[in-house]
């Protein structure tokens, strides 16, 4: 029953954006949704400077024009001056989802202090969830995914648990994932039968 599922895929980062430093966010962004994801899906990747304009235009267009049911942001959300994507992304959206920002420094504080200071947040724009992650390929793996023990399970569940739900109230495709790497908690009565 699994539908196909464009995703947005959006870096923030003056110095990648310019050439200066390779990105890394996209690249991690795609490495765990092929692992996370059994639903056929695609990505619209941008690479953008940490300029408010352009974040607020790039999040518009991947939510309106390109049809992006899901965007995931990497970068821009700390303390310092040119640190905006949360701005942007609040100016851009209908309806606050602070779950989101509150879980995420919660798992990221299992790892460091610092993550008091990080400012993610998440809005629903439309029929779009667009998700602040942080800047750090370890950090959007353990945020997305979660905490796990020494053996492997898992202690603390990633945002991504909830995410395909809140894309089917949202009226948008159904998202199935690998439960070996993130398991999608849906309610019983929205669980859709599996197709051989």
């Amino acid at each position: 029953m699994s539908e196909h599922i464009k995703i947005g895929l959006v870096s923030i980062s003056d110095r990648a954006s310019d050439g200066r430093y390779e990105d890394q966010g996209i690249p991690a962004l795609k490495d765990w949704l092929g692992k996370a994801l059994t639903s056929p899906w695609s990505a619209e990747t941008r690479l953008i400077p940490d300029e408010r304009p352009v974040i607020e235009q790039t999040l518009i267009e991947l939510a309106d024009e390109a049809g992006c049911s899901l965007i995931l942001t990497t970068g821009g959300t700390g303390p310092s001056p040119r640190d905006v994507t949360p701005e942007a992304t609040l100016a851009v959206g209908d309806k606050e989802m602070p779950g989101y920002g509150e879980e995420m420094r919660r798992i990221s504080l299992n790892f460091v202090p610092t993550a008091i200071l990080s400012r993610q947040v998440a809005v629903i724009r439309g029929k779009t969830l667009i998700i602040n992650l942080p800047g750090q390929p370890k950090s959007i793996k353990e945020t997305l995914e979660g905490v796990r023990a020494a053996d492997g399970c898992v202690v603390h569940v990633g945002i991504f648990a909830a995410t395909p739900y809140c894309i089917d109230l949202m009226g948008g495709p159904y998202v199935e994932t690998d439960e070996a790497v993130i398991k999608a908690w849906r309610p019983k009565h929205a669980i859709r039968p599996k197709q051989d």
